[in-house]
């Protein structure tokens, strides 16, 4: 049992900080993508903690896929029953980096490389937001983790020839948003 929580453990730090990313592209809101991954981390380990470390990714990424989707219901339902409550705006992450952003790159960019790098990367964020959910959560299994067709169908719950769908409109349309960022 301690291999497997080991390999469990390994594995839950191999992908967080993706997970978050992913979830934080979906939901636009740190505090809810926060509590996503950490719920799908826990539903992972009381269900599958003692499966072999290969059958972890497919399966945690089903749960994540499902709890995003889980988001996105309770979301629609707190907001056609809440319409009247105007949404306040949480500060945004920009400010809480600005002191960070000051101190020099370790890795020597000069300051206009990085600006340009910084204007794509947030180019892409904002393109990935506007993908349907499936398309979007196709192409972040398929190109940021690196999941087959037949993995990322059974972490969404589809068929192979869905996710090849998804993930070539996906594609598409982030090609046709960002060609003034990247050729």
């Amino acid at each position: 049992m301690l291999d497997s929580s080991q390999s469990t453990e390994r594995f839950l730090a191999s992908v967080e900080r993706r997970a978050f990313r992913m979830a934080q592209i979906a939901t636009n809101s740190t505090d809810d993508a926060l509590d996503i991954v950490q719920e799908a981390m826990l539903n992972l380990v009381k269900r599958y903690g003692a499966r072999p470390e290969e059958d972890l990714k497919p399966l945690f990424y089903r749960i994540l896929v499902n709890s995003i989707r889980d988001w996105y219901r309770r979301t629609r339902v707190r907001n056609r029953w809440r319409s009247w409550l105007q949404t306040i705006g949480k500060a945004d992450d920009t400010e809480a980096l600005a002191s960070i952003e000051s101190f020099p790159d370790p890795a020597g960019h000069n300051p206009e490389d990085q600006a340009i790098i910084d204007d794509s990367v947030a180019a892409l964020g904002t393109a990935l937001r506007t993908l349907p959910p499936r398309q979007q959560q196709a192409f972040l299994l398929r190109a940021w983790e690196g999941l087959s067709v037949r993995e990322t169908a059974v972490a969404m719950r589809c068929s192979s020839g869905s996710v090849k769908t998804h993930y070539s409109r996906a594609v598409r349309t982030l090609r046709k948003l960002l060609e003034d960022h990247w050729p």
